[in-house]
């Protein structure tokens, strides 16, 4: 299935690991140029290399933070100078930190707010408007299965993602007439090195927190960045031409809820 994504400008932020990198690796095998960005610049560099090796196609690797304002701009100006006008949009950050109530105090709170939902909001301001003028865009944000159903111990990410989700829903609205879909993506359980992380809090091996953690997955695994991607890439595809305003989880089945 060709899915009309050659010579597409894609940016994909938080682009050198995990999620990020599989989306932009998968944009990239479907003729996409794509410019991704992160803070760490070893990692970033490797990330561009490799799509570079196993697309053929440009990468573009920009160092950025998207809590700063003035990184944002400066990233998509670049983008826009090196590849051209921004077409795809993937935007995606870190997670907030783990907490209960009475351990976060209000830097916490300031802190996911910038990482989630503002460095969203500025990212889609700086790409949106070319957008409509040539009348089509693709606006996905990477967020959490937490959108659906809180998960414990994650308190910020389960009061700030779905923030998210509800400025893109009404964007959507705002945007469908000018051809910009606009989606949200929740992961569920992802073999990501953050998620991996938890073995060792969990004073766990890899092997006993996989097979915990894959439990209540109908699937009965824990899944990879690259069936994540996918989803992603098929979202910014022409294919997904009448799909908008949609909160998809890609989880494996873990989300209970009906909605």
């Amino acid at each position: 299935m060709d899915l009309g994504l050659r010579g597409k400008v894609a940016l994909v932020t938080a682009g050198s690991k995990g999620m990020g990198r599989a989306c932009a690796l998968g944009l990239a095998a479907e003729g996409a140029r794509v410019a991704i960005c992160a803070r760490g610049e070893a990692d970033l560099r490797s990330a561009a290399e490799e799509i570079r090796a196993r697309a053929g196609t440009e990468a573009l690797a920009l160092p950025a933070d998207v809590t700063r304002a003035g990184d944002v701009e400066r990233l998509v100006a670049a983008t826009r100078e090196k590849l051209g006008p921004v077409d795809i949009l993937v935007a995606n950050a870190g997670g907030p930190p783990r907490g209960t109530f009475g351990e976060l105090a209000d830097e916490q709170w300031v802190g996911a707010f910038e990482l989630s939902l503002l460095s969203t909001v500025r990212l889609i301001r700086a790409v949106l408007p070319e957008m409509r003028q040539r009348k089509w865009g693709r606006i996905l944000t990477i967020q959490s299965s937490s959108v659906k159903q809180p998960i414990p111990g994650l308190l910020l990410s389960n009061a700030v993602r779905p923030g998210v989700a509800g400025l893109m829903k009404t964007l959507a609205a705002e945007v469908g007439r000018d051809g910009v879909l606009v989606n949200t993506v929740c992961p569920g359980r992802i073999l990501t090195d953050r998620f991996l992380s938890g073995a060792a809090s969990q004073q766990l091996s890899r092997e006993q927190y996989l097979e915990r953690q894959s439990t209540e997955i109908p699937l009965g695994r824990i899944g990879t960045p690259e069936e994540f991607a996918s989803v992603v890439v098929f979202l910014a595809s022409e294919r997904a031409s009448y799909v908008t305003g949609v909160a998809l989880q890609v989880d494996g089945g873990l989300v209970r809820g009906l909605i």
